[in-house]
């Protein structure tokens, strides 16, 4: 695994890390490697405030990841399968909501997430203000609209909205990608098994990224294998005069 970047500083410490860094003759981007799976939380902005802050955030972005995986899947999951799991008023409050819709929840929750991903394909393709234009008016429009005509609920919305937001939270795009391929994943899985599905989906997600290796380093080093004195650094970031010590 790899990340690329235009920071000089960026590639500088991680070749002070002792990492690689492939340089190309007349491309701005530079590749570094090996990367494991906490590194992709990890800003360069962290090291230019306090140790408090970075960490904060770095967990911030963890909190996100794992709420732009699961929530989807987990809204699927409740409203199909499990009821007895939320209280009652507001189980009274969704299904409500969801009274006059035609599709299920599974299938609810894939068109909005289709049609957010092809907002932000647009909006990417299109010019710089023109895009965010077609990006925020677009959603706002066709959420708007998909309510009022009674396919999609209102709870839907806000699901797609903050797993959107909690995308954009990662610093590297790339990482964001995979979000969404593990987002439908576990949704599919909640939407055939419920909440069995999502313990499957995490199992063995993690059983695979244990035995993923970058250029000959465990991926989810440094936890697994343990290397405490990484831990300094990853997820949190310990005072500088600790770090160097």
């Amino acid at each position: 695994m790899m990340i690329g970047t235009e920071r000089p500083d960026v590639v500088v410490s991680h070749l002070l890390e002792g990492r690689f860094a492939v340089i190309v003759d007349g491309s701005p981007n530079v590749l570094i490697g090996p990367i494991t799976f906490f590194q992709f939380f990890t800003a360069s902005e962290d090291y230019y405030q306090w140790f408090g802050i970075a960490t904060i955030l770095r967990l911030l972005r963890v909190f996100s990841f794992f709420m732009a995986v699961i929530i989807p899947s987990l809204y699927v999951a409740i409203v199909t399968f499990h009821h007895e799991m939320l209280p009652n008023p507001l189980l009274i409050n969704i299904a409500s909501q969801r009274e006059g819709v035609p599709f299920p929840a599974f299938v609810e929750a894939i068109i909005m997430m289709v049609t957010f991903e092809v907002l932000r394909e647009a909006g990417l393709r299109m010019p710089h203000v023109a895009g965010q234009a077609i990006s925020i008016v677009g959603a706002l429009v066709l959420g708007q609209a998909a309510v009022e005509a009674g396919l999609v609920s209102p709870v839907i919305v806000i699901v797609v909205a903050f797993t959107a937001i909690s995308h954009f939270v990662a610093p590297f795009y790339n990482f964001s990608i995979t979000q969404r391929i593990l987002q439908f994943t576990f949704m599919i899985l909640a939407g055939f098994l419920g909440l069995y599905g999502i313990y499957c989906g995490i199992l063995l997600t993690i059983v695979h990224l244990a035995s993923l290796k970058s250029f000959g380093v465990p991926y989810l080093a440094p936890f697994a294998p343990t290397f405490l004195f990484d831990w300094k650094d990853v997820p949190i970031r310990v005072p500088r005069y600790d770090h160097l010590s």
